[in-house]
């Protein structure tokens, strides 16, 4: 199923264009967590993504410091990438919000599944473009033709069966 989420290619491409630095809020430091991928990919496409973990604050990720929460960031970033549940997403926003004009911050996203209305209105109030349910990794490699490398749009890789020709 889809997501109910409608945004235009222009807007995500604008978002994705004018945004040089992520706060990736719970970005693990283990390989095969998604948001480790997500973090790596981001990186390799010029990105700075800048990790936010409680548990693992003081250490890095992928050449990163890790940082306990977004007001201990030094520096500015355009946007917060939410990869933690919709619920944890309402305080993430209020804390984004609460910083934003000080650390340059203009998107809140919020990853696949992660939805959270009444956080995004918030975010909306004080002038902040929003986005839900929705990759930052996808989206860049969607909009920028790259899915085929991964055996997507390519006609390589389907579900459907392949028809047998004679012999």
């Amino acid at each position: 199923m889809g997501s109910p989420f409608s945004y235009s290619n222009s807007e995500l491409l604008a978002i994705l264009r004018d945004t040089r630095t992520i706060a990736m809020v719970g970005a693990s430091p283990k390989w095969n967590r998604p948001s480790f991928f997500a973090m790596k990919y981001l990186q390799e496409k010029g990105y700075r993504v800048i990790p936010v973990n409680p548990g693992v604050a003081g250490n890095e990720i992928l050449g990163e410091k890790v940082y306990a929460s977004l007001s201990e960031i030094p520096g500015r970033f355009e946007m917060v990438d939410i990869f933690r549940n919709s619920e944890a997403a309402g305080p993430i926003t209020d804390e984004a919000i609460a910083i934003a004009e000080d650390k340059g911050i203009k998107v809140i996203w919020m990853q696949l599944g992660v939805i959270n209305e009444e956080a995004a209105a918030r975010a909306r109030a004080a002038g902040l473009a929003v986005v839900m349910d929705r990759c930052p990794k996808i989206e860049f490699g969607r909009l920028n033709a790259e899915l085929s490398w991964g055996g997507f749009n390519s006609g390589i890789i389907s579900a459907k069966r392949r028809k047998l020709r004679p012999t």
